[in-house]
Parts: C-alpha cells; sequence; structure tokens
C-alpha cells in the first residue's frame, strides 16, 4: 500500500509540541513514519520569516531556503545591529537552518512566507496558514497514494479528507487529542492517533 505522509507545521506546533510539553525529533518522526506506515514521501507545509527577502510568489512553489540564507547573511555584513536585533536575526537563520534539515532528512518542504497582521490597538501578529496549500497537494498528488497520514487535527480539512474516503483512500489522523477538532476525532474513528502516545519513539532528547 503506497503511502504518503502530509503534516501541518502550524498545527503540529501550536495543537503538538505545546500541548505536549515535549519537542519533536523531526528526524524520529520521518523514521518512525517510514517504519509503522511505509511512507514512502513526507509532504511538510510551513511558514517562514523572510528578513526583507523579496519572494516572486508567481515564479515559485516553495521558498528558496538557500538565497534567503545568503539575504540574511548579506543583511549581517552589511548593518550595524544592536544586539537585540542581532538576536532576531539569528533566529530567522535558526529557522533556515531548521527547514535545510528536514530537507536532509527527507522531507518534502513548501513553505510560504509570514506575513504581519497590524491590529488596531491591538498586538502584532504573524501568520503563515497554509491550509489551502496542503489540501491542494492532497488532491493534487490524490492518484499517487492509496493511503494517507494526516498529521493535523484541524477540522478545516475534513472535506478534502472525506472525498479521499469516498474515493477509496485509507485516511490516518496523527495529532493531539485534545486540540483536534471534534469533527475530525469523528470522522477517523479508529483511524486516529494520539501523538502522545509517540513519546517514546519521537521525543526529542537532548544530548547531555
Amino acid at each position: 500500500m503506497k503511502t504518503y505522509a502530509f503534516i501541518d507545521a502550524s498545527n503540529l506546533f501550536y495543537g503538538g509540541e505545546k500541548s505536549l510539553g515535549w519537542s519533536i525529533d523531526y528526524q524520529q518522526l520521518a523514521k518512525y513514519l517510514k517504519k509503522k506506515y511505509r511512507v514512502s514521501k513526507i509532504f511538510y507545509f510551513g511558514g517562514i520569516d523572510l528578513a526583507g527577502y523579496r519572494y516572486d510568489y508567481l515564479k515559485n512553489d516553495s521558498i528558496p531556503l538557500d538565497e534567503v540564507e545568503k539575504h540574511i547573511q548579506k543583511f549581517l555584513k552589511r548593518n550595524k545591529l544592536g544586539q537585540k536585533q542581532k538576536n532576531i536575526v539569528a533566529k530567522y537563520l535558526g529557522r533556515v537552518a531548521f527547514y535545510k534539515k528536514l530537507q536532509s532528512f527527507g522531507y518534502m518542504l513548501y513553505l510560504k512566507p509570514v506575513k504581519i497582521y497590524r491590529q488596531n490597538h491591538g498586538p502584532v501578529q504573524k501568520k503563515a496558514n497554509c491550509d489551502v496549500e496542503m489540501a491542494f497537494y492532497l488532491m493534487k498528488e490524490k492518484r499517487n497514494f492509496s493511503r494517507v497520514i494526516v498529521l493535523s487535527g484541524d477540522g478545516d480539512f475534513l472535506p478534502v479528507l472525506k472525498y479521499l474516503k469516498e474515493k477509496g483512500k485509507k485516511v490516518v489522523i496523527l495529532a493531539r487529542g485534545p486540540r483536534t477538532a471534534r469533527e475530525i476525532r469523528q470522522f477517523a474513528g479508529s483511524d486516529f492517533r494520539d501523538f502522545v502516545r509517540l513519546e517514546n519513539y519521537i521525543k526529542f532528547k537532548r544530548k547531555p
């Protein structure tokens, strides 16, 4: 049975890691998916701060990480920054390094720029909602898999998941139980897996 996995990074982090209280080892997660479900492709959908890099939405399907990295490094060389600014830029570079690690683990990345929303008399919010992109690729790839492992508990995916099931696809949901939409739990039934049970397999263990 040919199996693909689709990861909603935002839901996995806020509905998974923050709820779990421990960090996910993404190399171990990839190994787990391949061993447990024989996953042959892992699609990862997430966002990234570009630090002023001009991204062309029409020419690209995902963020060119090498170009963003070069852009940030040039920015550091050309500008005299205070410690606070240096820390912010270091976080941007760290995120690029994280995504490049994921690529080395075999993840197929579909990244979009984080957008800043300024609310009236409220805090600045950053968002990179990738639901549409993930739903699009679930549909685009549907002929290439018989089973799909969806790492998200977001109820917005219900219509496409129902459609895939109607077309004979096996759909397994891997998410954090308390943070998963009720309709997704009802849809998945016995094919729902709670991340909390995977701690021994995918918990990130810091080296002493």
